[in-house]
């Protein structure tokens, strides 16, 4: 009996998997083959290299965790709809949390750091679009998505350092994070406009 062909689509989803749970160096060939129980044959029958696996991985990252996430926020009419639903989407995903942590980490790496750069830049731009909306002023409205983008960073990370936090009531975290994020509907504050 032959072992079940992969496609390179699932290959690409077995090295983001890896890459969240371990960094970049968990993107090893043999033990992804193994979790996908096949052999390193299936591999070679897409890839020329390790490094073309990280690519086409990276790649899917971008489209699906950055373009797939902000279309998906856009289904709501307010802009404060789409800001709660993208941090909602954002803060219940812990793979692509621990994903960016793990490729922030791997910044360096000449496969890494322009794919990790354009992405922050396109949710940062994004996110500030929509406290735009919200009605701030373009600088503080940056100035509140790189804070924003810093707050999603810094929590993964914290999670990372401290995985008995993974545990908490994900919920009532999720709900003050969006609650401190997203701007009241009665307007900003002032001196934010």
């Amino acid at each position: 009996m032959t072992a079940p062909r992969r496609t390179k689509e699932q290959w690409a989803e077995a090295a983001l998997d890896a890459l969240a749970r371990g960094g970049l160096a968990a993107v090893a060939v043999e033990p992804i083959a193994r979790e996908l129980g096949v052999t390193k044959g299936s591999f070679y029958w897409h890839f020329r290299s390790r490094e073309q696996l990280i690519e086409v991985a990276l790649a899917r990252w971008e489209e699906q965790g950055t373009e797939g996430v902000i279309a998906a926020g856009s289904r709501h009419a307010d802009a404060r709809g789409r800001l709660r639903r993208l941090f909602e989407a954002a803060l219940e995903r812990p793979r692509e949390g621990f994903l960016v942590v793990h490729l922030t980490a791997a910044a360096a790496d000449p496969l890494v750091g322009p794919v990790l750069e354009r992405v922050t830049k396109a949710r940062v731009a994004h996110v500030a679009a929509l406290y735009q909306a919200c009605g701030l002023a373009p600088a503080d409205a940056t100035h509140r998505a790189v804070l924003a983008y810093a707050a999603y960073l810094g929590l993964y990370q914290a999670l990372v350092a401290v995985p008995s936090w993974r545990n908490d009531d994900r919920g009532s975290w999720v709900q003050h994070a969006i609650r401190t994020l997203v701007p009241p509907e009665h307007g900003v504050r002032s001196g934010e406009r």
